[in-house]
């Protein structure tokens, strides 16, 4: 049996740098509920876009709550260059809880950074509630978030996020990289809210300083937007009162100003930030809106 010679196969250099390019991620998802025909049935969906690693569930919602959808990323998380963008709509008269599958893990980068886009839409008599869970910084992640949330008329919107420093345990914290995540709300078109987290360069001591996060590998933070929102503060903060004492070593406080109500929580132990959350989550929404006070089973762990 003769052999033939087999000759030596070399990429030319476009070829290589293109198989060296790193994957970037650019995932979307877009819903919107209508309201039903009839009042005492649930809001409809009005309209779905989602590609890759985006896509969208929806459970049946619990007896007497509102409708729901979830998001998944089914990428497993964000590295960096990735980009993901989200749209939430209630439409006129309709209501909708958004939560998350899962908590959103942001990998370490090797320079670039990952964006993620949120912007949410209540329009005229509507309600809007956006439930992400936690988003885990892994060390040297580089992350710019922002949420948009638009009201008009009589809509009201409940949206919150949570963010945690680092793999906790496996001892790992959040000492390098980049955390930017900004808030832009308004009603009827006119500022109501902006205010964005920026940690860079020495993260460590700005997490540790006194004045700053005071040890903290854990924060949240939850507005509730609408015409007339701040009379809702007391509300917000007995809701407060309850909820931190199911998580002992919670940081937390509410403030308002016209149409908005801010409320922030800091913790050493991310578990107990999420536990005071979700309970102050449960509370608020039944007080200012007469719907269960409780979350969707995704937040059941």
């Amino acid at each position: 049996m003769q052999l033939g010679k087999i000759e030596n196969s070399t990429l030319d250099d476009a070829a290589l740098s293109a198989a060296m390019r790193p994957i970037i991620t650019d995932g979307r998802a877009e819903v919107a509920f209508k309201a039903a025909p009839v009042s005492h049935m649930l809001s409809r969906l009005d309209h779905l876009y989602y590609r890759d690693p985006m896509k969208m569930l929806f459970p049946r919602p619990q007896p007497g709550d509102i409708s729901q959808a979830v998001l998944a990323t089914t990428s497993g998380g964000m590295v960096g260059g990735d980009r993901l963008s989200f749209s939430g709509r209630a439409g006129e008269n309709a209501q909708l809880l958004i939560t998350a599958q899962a908590a959103e893990k942001v990998y370490r980068s090797l320079g670039p950074d990952g964006k993620m886009q949120v912007v949410l839409s209540a329009d005229d008599n509507s309600w809007l509630e956006w439930l992400p869970q936690e988003t885990i910084l892994f060390e040297g992640a580089r992350l710019r978030r922002t949420t948009s949330v638009s009201v008009a008329g009589s809509g009201r919107v409940l949206a919150g996020e949570m963010m945690v420093f680092g793999r906790l345990a496996r001892g790992e914290v959040f000492t390098r990289g980049l955390a930017r995540d900004a808030w832009d709300v308004t009603l009827d078109g006119r500022p109501v809210w902006r205010d964005a987290l920026h940690l860079d360069g020495n993260i460590l001591q700005v997490l540790d300083h006194p004045a700053s996060f005071n040890g903290a590998r854990a924060s949240a933070t939850a507005v509730y937007t609408g015409r007339g929102a701040e009379d809702m503060l007391e509300f917000a903060r007995e809701s407060l009162e309850g909820a931190v004492q199911q998580g002992d070593g919670v940081l937390a406080a509410a403030t308002a100003m016209a149409n908005i109500v801010i409320v922030r929580w800091l913790a050493a132990e991310p578990m107990r930030l999420r536990s005071a959350y979700g309970a102050w989550w449960a509370t608020f929404r039944n007080r200012v809106n007469n719907l269960p006070a409780r979350l969707p089973r995704m937040w059941e762990i």
